[in-house]
């Protein structure tokens, strides 16, 4: 697959079948990301890889947060809100992990790390698999953190979940560049 056809060909698919991804295909999708552009050459990144019930890591995470939040902590409610974790048959959660170096703006690991998401996304599309970058205040707590075991300084950046599509994604569309671009001669 072109590059070019790739990016503009990719999209984003929540709606996949649970038919395992062959482990070799996550390992491309690991390595598109672990080549990703960083400054001073840090590679900020981390990726834990879920599947099976190694998903319940996440589960219980976003079980425990809804709960936390909601003041509700019956189990049909925390199976809801578990059940985020099993939309995908593969969940790969990606963390940033700023390099202490002096050298290094902060904010320049967090742009590594998306760019590494981007990677696998861009990979995933090409070896035909539906992937979706998923966030949301979940994400951000404090025991999602704790539940992959990240530093205080540490912070979760994605969970791409990946599988086969379901169906066929639909075309897409982006306004022209040219609304977007200030050339500056």
């Amino acid at each position: 697959m072109d590059i070019h056809e790739a990016i503009r060909g990719r999209r984003s698919v929540g709606r996949v079948k649970d038919d395992p991804v062959p482990p070799e295909w996550i390992e491309k999708i690991l390595e598109a990301g672990n080549w990703a552009p960083c400054h001073h050459l840090t590679e900020p990144w981390r990726f834990f890889v879920m599947t099976g019930a190694g998903r319940d890591v996440l589960a219980d995470a976003y079980a425990d947060i809804a709960a936390e939040q909601s003041g509700q902590d019956d189990p049909e409610f925390r199976r809801k809100h578990a059940a985020k974790a099993y939309r995908a048959p593969v969940v790969i959660a990606v963390a940033v992990s700023p390099s202490a170096d002096p050298r290094v703006t902060r904010i320049e690991e967090f742009a590594a790390a998306h760019a590494a998401v981007q990677n696998m996304l861009l990979t995933a599309h090409a070896l035909g698999l539906g992937a979706i970058w998923r966030s949301g205040d979940p994400m951000y707590h404090p025991r999602m953190k704790q539940a992959f075991g990240l530093q205080p300084h540490e912070e979760l950046v994605a969970l791409v979940y990946l599988g086969f599509p379901v169906t066929a994604p639909p075309a897409g569309g982006r306004r022209p560049v040219a609304d977007a671009t200030v050339w500056l001669s």
